[in-house]
Parts: C-alpha cells; sequence; structure tokens
C-alpha cells in the first residue's frame, strides 16, 4: 500500500483553495531541494541543489491540470574528455492529476485504454505529488551525450590525453609503406611453404 501524502513534504502541494470550481486557477511559486538521483548516469541535478518551480493549477470537470517550469542547475562530465562540465536546466511540464471519483467514473465510461488508465495520477486528500512528474520532464530535457563544447576532440586512443590541451599531440607510428612489404614478404614466405616438393611418404593418399 502506498504511503499518505505529507501536505509538509516539499514537493507534495495542495489543491483545497480550488474547491473543484472549473476554471478555477491558483498560482505557486516554490524552491525545493532537488532529491536523490534527479538525472541520468553521466548528468543531473546534484541532490540537495535548489529547484526553482512556477506552476499554474488550473481546477477542470476531471481533476487539476498543473502545468509548470522547473530550473535547476546541472552537473556531470563530457562524454568526450570526461572533464566536469556544468549547465542550467529549464525543464516544462503538465500533467493532470484527476478526482479520486474520477476513477469510478472512467471505468463507468468505459474507455478500453487500460495503458493510459494505468499512467493516470489522483489527488489524494486534494493534495499531488509533484515528484513522478518533475523527474520525467528532467529526464527529457536532459542532453543524452552532454560535450564541454561542440567541438571537444576527446581523448587520445592510444595515451587517454585530453586533446584539447595539446592539439599537436601525436604518436610516431611506423611508415604504413614497410608495413604493406612486411605484409607482402610474410605471403610469399607462406606460399614458398606450399609450394615446397614433398618427401616421399608425406602424401597421405600413398599407402
Amino acid at each position: 500500500m502506498n504511503a499518505r501524502l505529507d501536505h509538509r513534504a516539499p514537493l507534495v502541494f495542495d489543491t483545497r483553495e480550488l474547491g473543484r470550481r472549473p476554471g478555477a486557477l491558483k498560482r505557486i511559486s516554490r524552491s525545493v531541494a532537488a532529491p536523490k538521483d534527479l538525472g541520468i548516469e553521466v548528468i543531473g541535478v546534484p541532490q540537495g541543489a535548489t529547484v526553482e518551480l512556477d506552476l499554474r493549477l488550473e481546477s477542470v470537470m476531471e481533476g487539476v491540470l498543473v502545468t509548470g517550469t522547473a530550473r535547476a542547475p546541472l552537473t556531470g562530465e563530457c562524454v568526450r574528455c570526461l572533464e566536469p562540465l556544468e549547465r542550467e536546466l529549464e525543464a516544462d511540464f503538465q500533467e493532470m492529476y484527476s478526482y479520486p471519483d474520477a476513477d469510478d467514473r472512467s471505468r463507468d465510461a468505459d474507455t478500453g485504454d487500460d495503458a493510459e488508465e494505468e499512467d493516470r495520477l489522483f489527488l489524494e486528500a486534494d493534495l499531488f505529488d509533484l515528484e513522478p512528474v518533475l523527474r520525467d520532464a528532467v529526464v527529457l530535457a536532459l542532453p543524452l551525450q552532454p560535450v564541454c563544447r561542440e567541438d571537444c576532440p576527446g581523448l587520445c586512443a592510444e595515451c587517454g590525453a585530453r586533446l584539447a590541451d595539446d592539439p599537436d599531440h601525436h604518436h610516431d607510428a611506423a611508415d604504413i609503406r614497410w608495413a604493406a612489404l612486411q605484409g607482402l614478404a610474410e605471403t610469399m614466405r607462406d606460399g614458398e611453404k606450399d609450394n615446397a616438393p614433398r618427401e616421399r611418404g608425406d602424401d597421405p593418399q600413398e599407402k
């Protein structure tokens, strides 16, 4: 059984003032501490960082429509050179929180879309929890391949040196012409072995 919502939790909001009056509006601005694991492996909002929320709550027939924007700092690392990076995130979102009895009405209507019904969020004693919506919005707004700069050259494939620090970085390589001659010599040696005369008795068909 899910725990009841706590109105004192930073990401729980109260819609009681709307009074189930369709068209009633309420605007809320709140600064909250970012929850744990708000992001993906390579970039995200640090736990405890300040997240600025601007919300618009609108009462509709089915429930409360929440529209908002979240702003927060991001930290991560460049996927090319692994250097730390910092960004500012702005994520927009919109979600419907249905009244508890809206579930009964929807069953009577028998929409037939079970997947959509499972994804619905509901108010609980006029409260709603914004955290799952915030998490989805942040992840969708994140760069999947963050880089410190668009033209970051990355790391040397041989020694791991950061190429941006040493644009002339290189390793001495063998002359490809010598490599080609070496390969030809090996091919000739293999051919000589195949063409060498066999000693009597070497042929497995001679018995």
